[in-house]
């Protein structure tokens, strides 16, 4: 038998991967840093303070993993899984303000009318070296973010998808400046790397908006298998306000369902811990299950939950 538990295992490998990011990205950017500035290219550079960028990110999802596996406590009840969400939301926001920086120095350049030099054939060199370090980091981050499902690593992994086009912006912007012999070039790609770094941070911050808001990708499928769990049970009728919120790779689900009005208590509860049985056997991770149980027609005005009416079942 495993002495670790499964979110020991997920912490484990996420814990890994950040690793590889730090270690990965920590020789990439210093590598592109000082090869840019001696070759005078500024999207060279530019990929590089990205690398750097990429540095925090993974640190962040290497302490957020840690504290999202910390017990519930007193203060917080529902555990600490939200910490990968909000990690997600701080990558976010450090990626969103570095293409900031980034296109504010490089519009500087144009706007100052700084003379560069021609970039030195070393910068493609190192650009070839970044877009295959890129690629073997941002496969084992996807691998290890489908076997985790964690929005977290992600984010991360999305990062690193971007960075491979990033370099090859930068690859093709170092091969039309050569060609062209024109360094300015140059550095309106460093531009438009910035840019693209502003998008990139801008979309991950709202696909964490997601997560946060209690919501998530493909919500109605599983509102959909929930409804016909509940149906299936005996005993069950009319189940409605129908709530799913995720934490991290965990499932909280909410709902109300009506028992014959004639039952006892014990009865009804245990239909409902029937249901509760059932729904942990489907659904993968459940941190928890709240069922309300009801007499058949009972009527009341709250409107919150999905009900079959929602999702056309």
């Amino acid at each position: 038998m495993n002495d670790k538990s499964p979110i020991s295992d997920r912490g484990t490998l996420i814990q890994q991967a950040s690793w590889v990011g730090m270690i990965g990205n920590g020789l990439l950017a210093a590598l592109k840093i000082i090869v840019g500035f001696i070759a005078g290219s500024a999207a060279v550079i530019a990929d590089g303070i990205d690398s750097a960028s990429d540095i925090l990110a993974s640190l962040i999802t290497f302490y957020a993993s840690k504290v999202s596996e910390m017990p519930p406590d007193k203060a917080h009840p529902w555990g600490h899984k939200r910490a990968e969400a909000i990690a997600a939301k701080i990558i976010s926001m450090i990626i969103f303000v570095a293409g900031l920086q980034l296109v504010i120095s490089t519009v500087g350049m144009l706007w100052n009318g700084e003379v560069r030099q021609m970039p030195g054939k070393a910068s493609i060199a190192v650009t070839i070296l970044s877009i295959l370090g890129k690629s073997v980091m941002a496969l084992y981050k996807f691998r290890v973010a489908k076997k985790t499902n964690s929005s977290m690593m992600k984010a991360d992994a999305i990062n690193m998808k971007n960075d491979i086009f990033l370099s090859l912006s930068v690859l093709i912007g170092l091969g039309i400046t050569y060609i062209t012999n024109l360094p300015v070039i140059d550095t309106c790609v460093g531009i438009l790397l910035g840019l693209w770094i502003l998008r990139s941070g801008a979309m991950l911050s709202l696909e964490t908006n997601t997560e946060l808001m209690d919501s998530f990708e493909n919500h109605e499928v599983y509102y959909k298998k929930l409804y016909s769990i509940a149906n299936e049970t005996p005993g069950v009728y009319n189940p409605h306000k129908m709530r799913i919120r995720k934490l991290n790779n965990h499932l909280d689900i909410y709902l109300d369902i009506e028992v014959d009005g004639d039952l006892s208590v014990t009865q009804g509860h245990d239909i409902a811990k029937d249901l509760e049985t059932n729904i942990k056997n489907v659904f993968d991770e459940v941190f928890d299950v709240m069922v309300h149980v009801e007499p058949i027609s009972n009527e009341e005005d709250e409107q919150f939950g999905i009900s079959h009416k929602d999702i056309d079942v």
